[in-house]
């Protein structure tokens, strides 16, 4: 097992966070895998938004404004040139009134609804972006986390530990390929982070490939960690023996 302190630029309060998730080394870091996840691989147009599916836009801020009455709430107008989506904000802090000042550019993920003026998303994902800023090629992965503990910071932990870790099989190759199983790497890479067409209903419901294979590894250290215990038991003597 290796300790969560070889993963380069990981910091200290990092790691008391991770303990906090019950993460002590790297092999229950790469084993925290996501609850859901969110497609910001495409922008969908303003106008194309449907109410109640999760999507992704990208535009400027040409207004924001904080409000009091009759609720508090900071409200930002975001315009992509086919419409305007208002962005609401219920529990809101002053660093992200400085951030979404009119002309900033961000890319905004959330469940858009109809709203008083339109439609709407109510605290949305939201980040600035440059206007040519290339969209991930992946899906994101959203973590079981903690206070203090961001998203980003456990996905850029993963992917670290993804790209420094030894992730050899534990039986030959060619047994996995028998039973149509990928190799224990990609199947790890595939739930953290998939690639766009993978077929979400299966990664949720665990029924995808790459479940079964950690799914199969699971079962077969309960079996070797079984054997290994019975392999210790002592034998017991002839005179130890009593008979009926």
């Amino acid at each position: 097992m290796r300790d969560l302190s070889t993963i380069k630029g990981i910091s200290k309060p990092a790691l008391a966070r991770l303990k906090k998730l019950g993460i002590a080394d790297v092999d229950a870091l790469l084993l925290h895998l996501p609850l859901r996840y969110e497609d910001e691989t495409r922008v969908t147009l303003v106008r194309n938004l449907r109410p109640g599916q999760q999507a992704q836009v990208e535009g400027e801020i040409i207004h924001a404004e904080a409000q009091y009455r009759p609720r508090k709430a900071f409200i930002c107008q975001l315009q992509d040139g086919s419409g305007l989506l208002h962005l609401r904000f219920l529990h809101f802090y002053p660093s992200q009134v400085a951030a979404l000042k009119p002309g900033t550019h961000v890319r905004a993920m959330g469940e858009p609804r109809p709203g008083f003026f339109g439609m709407e998303m109510v605290h949305p994902h939201v980040r600035r972006v440059q206007a040519d800023e290339p969209l991930s090629d992946t899906l994101t992965p959203v973590y079981p986390t903690t206070a203090g503990l961001s998203q980003a910071t456990l996905r850029k932990l993963v992917s670290a530990a993804l790209q420094q870790s030894d992730l050899g099989e534990t039986l030959p190759s060619e047994i996995y390929a028998g039973m149509g199983l990928p190799g224990f790497a990609e199947s790890l890479r595939q739930l953290h982070f998939p690639p766009p067409d993978a077929d979400q209903a299966q990664l949720q419901e665990r029924t995808h490939q790459a479940w079964r294979r950690l799914a199969f590894d699971e079962l077969l250290a309960q079996q070797l960690s079984m054997r290994r215990h019975h392999a210790r038991r002592p034998c017991p003597d002839n005179d130890d023996l009593m008979f009926i």
